[in-house]
């Protein structure tokens, strides 16, 4: 068996023991729930069905989301609080739904580079190098980065709030590896275009290409898909009525990169995959934990060494 078909055939296995993995954790899960429900009382009784009705939520949450659009997201009803605190704020709420197919093979691109680095379907739903950039650059720069991919904006847009905390981060990767394993990536690409912010109170690629193109996101043109990609980082201070420096700078580099880019294939299999690419993007969680442990020692063993002399 040659290399790369030792590569498939791990990377196979990997997938196989993941899906395992959460099916016997919702399993046990449950389990314990049952068990707490015969055996315990009072406060730890109620908790324990708390915990329950959040659980069966989050699946109900999923399964219905696989199969049609969220009603309203998180972010929504956010923004709908901002306006009311602010009366001279102009009220927009612009959205229209539509399926994949309906959606600019230039616009599915460039997200796929602006969000994930052309790396979309090679990834499932982390991607660590990421990571490990804006751990970096956050602890460096003043202005902060986001290491996310498309799996985890959708997850963190569909289902949650946009809270910065360690809690917020740690549900979200719950239900990143929920909808990894039950709504594949066409449907993620989908939800995530279709719920996506780009610009105050435009949400969905639909509406952000009438709003600013006057025509259907199936008519994106390569310029005007970069464009609206662009916006995703500042939705609310740069789209491609209000630019600036930077957000051409932006737009640029993805349609730039979108020269070189190959398009998603969605029923592709393994075997026609870059090797290397899903190789890269699939690092495991364990390296991860045990690069920032290494980096905490190091800066720890720093900051005595300088209080010392």
């Amino acid at each position: 068996m040659s290399k790369p078909d030792k590569i498939i055939r791990k990377r196979k296995q990997l997938v196989f023991t993941r899906k395992c993995f959460v099916l016997l954790f919702c399993v046990a899960f449950l389990f314990c729930c049952l068990w707490g429900i015969a055996h315990l009382n009072g406060f730890w009784l109620v908790l324990v069905w708390i915990v329950l009705g959040l659980w069966s939520w989050s699946l109900v949450q999923v399964v219905f989301c696989k199969f049609f659009n969220p009603i309203v997201t998180p972010l929504m009803v956010h923004r709908c609080f901002q306006w009311l605190r602010n009366p001279q704020r102009r009220v927009r709420f612009s959205r229209f739904l539509v399926p994949i197919e309906d959606i600019s093979p230039n616009l599915i691109g460039m997200a796929d580079i602006g969000e994930n680095g052309g790396l979309f379907y090679h990834c499932r739903g982390f991607m660590f190098d990421s990571l490990y950039y804006a751990y970096n650059h956050n602890k460096k720069s003043s202005t902060l980065c986001g290491g996310s991919t498309i799996s985890q904006q959708t997850a963190k847009n569909c289902f949650l709030p946009h809270s910065r905390t360690l809690l917020r981060k740690v549900v979200e990767a719950y239900y990143v590896l929920l909808i990894e394993l039950l709504w594949g990536k066409k449907r993620i690409m989908e939800c995530y275009l279709n719920i996506i912010e780009f610009g105050d109170g435009i949400y969905g690629c639909e509406a952000a290409s009438r709003h600013y193109f006057g025509h259907s996101a199936n008519r994106l043109t390569d310029m005007e898909a970069s464009l609206l990609i662009a916006t995703l980082p500042w939705p609310q201070t740069a789209n491609p009525h209000k630019r600036n420096p930077r957000y051409d700078h932006l737009a640029s580099v993805i349609k730039q990169k979108y020269q070189d880019y190959t398009p998603i294939v969605w029923n592709a299999r393994w075997e026609d995959l870059d090797i290397q690419k899903v190789e890269k993007c699939n690092r495991g969680l364990l390296f991860f934990v045990k690069w920032v442990m290494l980096n905490r020692i190091k800066e720890l063993t720093r900051k005595t060494n300088v209080e010392k002399t």
